[in-house]
């Protein structure tokens, strides 16, 4: 999305009351039997400078089992031919007079013209499994499910920041989300590829850009409104990540401050919902208490009382790593894959903690909340 963009983030981040809600268009003529179409679904494609793959990810929506009635490509004032790519793809593209400075921005903008039940968000670097929303959609037969995600694998696995990417998501999504789904509490909506219904997204707001991370904004908001959110593990998504320290320095950067922000935003909210609030304090443990120990404690205990020993300590997260991982790649046949990138995890474990350390700091301590969107994949 795009480059830069002044939040007006509140300094305190107390409790705010949700958005607005985004007018609904005029429907559209019905196009089927019982007055909605085939799949009464819209996809929303917020997109800046994405030229080398938006392409892709409208051919992977055009091509799925179950087809949506319309995709709408955001093209948020690109400085390259992303729009003009779009229009030859066949699908609906809308540029706005300036830029929003924000997926969500961008999003939003598309929320606007939706007419249909329900409404799939996903990157304009992101391509889907060719069944991922006939996977995806029957999770919303459900009335109080208000929102689904799938899984997310790096479609590149290169890089030693793919690579640890690609081992961070076989981790995340077959271990900790697929538990916190059996509670009825995944901590996050992925912003990459999730689908809503359309009217209690609208009714919020759509997606809000007082913080970094509004997918996890979104989902957290719901959660206090009384709505569920399940994670569906066999809607496959393949987003385009970091190739470099370059890109994922923003990324990380983004993100960690987005996960502070919310917990600063929402915490009241969290205390009466127990697992969710259950399942935020072991991240923010973690990304306190186990980044601490990670980067500081562990190398100055072994350097101090010259005891290498202490670098030990390293295997239980090895070990913690090692047995869902290699059983998540054995699932997709994929050991050798998973066993020559997992190296590359604890590069990207180190970098994470301290980019986690540098957002505690800044939006805690010091006050300073990051309020620039700077775009990366």
């Amino acid at each position: 999305m795009a480059p830069t963009m002044k939040l007006a983030v509140p300094a305190a981040f107390a409790q705010a009351a949700p958005p607005p809600p985004v007018a609904a268009p005029v429907p559209r003529p019905a196009t089927g039997d019982n007055g909605h179409s085939s799949t009464e679904l819209t996809v929303i494609v917020p997109a800046y400078n994405e030229a080398s793959s938006i392409a892709d990810t409208i051919r992977s929506l055009q091509t799925q089992t179950t087809p949506p009635e319309e995709i709408i490509v955001v093209d948020d004032c690109s400085s390259d031919d992303t729009g003009e790519i779009a229009r030859r793809c066949g699908v609906t593209v809308i540029r706005p007079m300036t830029n929003t400075g924000t997926k969500a921005g961008a999003q939003n903008i598309g929320l606007a013209q939706v007419r249909t039940r329900y409404t799939i968000a996903i990157d304009a670097d992101t391509t889907l499994a060719p069944d991922a929303i006939e996977k995806l959609l029957p999770a919303l037969k459900e009335p109080s499910v208000a929102a689904a995600s799938g899984f997310v694998l790096p479609r590149h696995v290169s890089s030693v920041w793919e690579r640890g990417r690609y081992i961070e998501y076989l981790f995340a999504f077959s271990f900790y989300k697929q538990i916190q789904d059996y509670y009825g509490k995944p901590l996050i909506s992925s912003g990459c590829f999730s689908v809503y219904r359309t009217d209690v997204l609208r009714a919020n707001g759509g997606w809000s850009t007082r913080t970094m991370a509004e997918d996890m904004d979104l989902t957290w908001t719901y959660y206090q409104a009384g709505h569920q959110v399940r994670f569906i593990p066999d809607a496959l998504c393949y987003p385009i990540e970091p190739n470099d320290f370059n890109f994922m320095r923003k990324q990380l950067r983004r993100w960690s401050s987005g996960f502070v922000q919310n917990v600063k935003l929402h915490w009241r909210g969290l205390v009466g919902l127990p697992y969710l609030r259950l399942f935020v304090a072991a991240a923010l443990w973690d990304s306190i208490f186990a980044s601490i120990t990670y980067l500081i404690v562990l190398p100055l205990l072994a350097i101090l009382l010259a005891k290498p020993a202490f670098l030990l300590g390293y295997l239980i997260d090895i070990t913690a790593v090692l047995i869902p991982v290699v059983v998540a790649a054995a699932m997709r046949k994929e050991v050798p894959r998973a066993m020559a990138s997992l190296p590359a995890f604890f590069v990207l474990r180190l970098v994470n903690a301290a980019f986690m350390l540098q957002a505690l700091w800044r939006e805690i301590v010091m006050r300073r909340p990051l309020r620039v969107y700077e775009k990366g994949h």
